[in-house]
């Protein structure tokens, strides 16, 4: 890859030897330069994958807390009568000490 003022991705600029190709330094620079390219990119589709997976995780424990939530106040409600005697009776038993 070649930017406009002719240097290469490290910077080098892409000067022929006398026979019109580049030399193989260049072409080495090149070449690492690209891989460089590629992993930088590759990695920032993994960061990507990884921040779709955090988000799906969140997601997921945000409905779990909501299905406890619903089953705590299900129970609540239809155990309200012995839980208040419950209630009552550690209460008295607390304020006779």
């Amino acid at each position: 890859m070649m930017w406009k003022n002719g240097e290469g991705l490290l910077g080098c600029a892409a000067r022929p030897n006398a026979r019109g190709s580049h030399g193989l330094m260049e072409r080495a620079r090149n070449a690492v330069g690209r891989a460089g390219c590629a992993a930088r990119s590759s990695m920032a589709r993994m960061h990507a994958k990884a921040a779709c997976r955090s988000g799906q995780g969140t997601t997921e424990y945000a409905i779990l807390v909501g299905v406890l939530v619903v089953i705590a106040i299900v129970a609540i409600t239809l155990f309200r009568p012995k839980i208040e005697e419950l209630w009552n009776a550690i209460a008295n038993g607390i304020n006779g000490l």
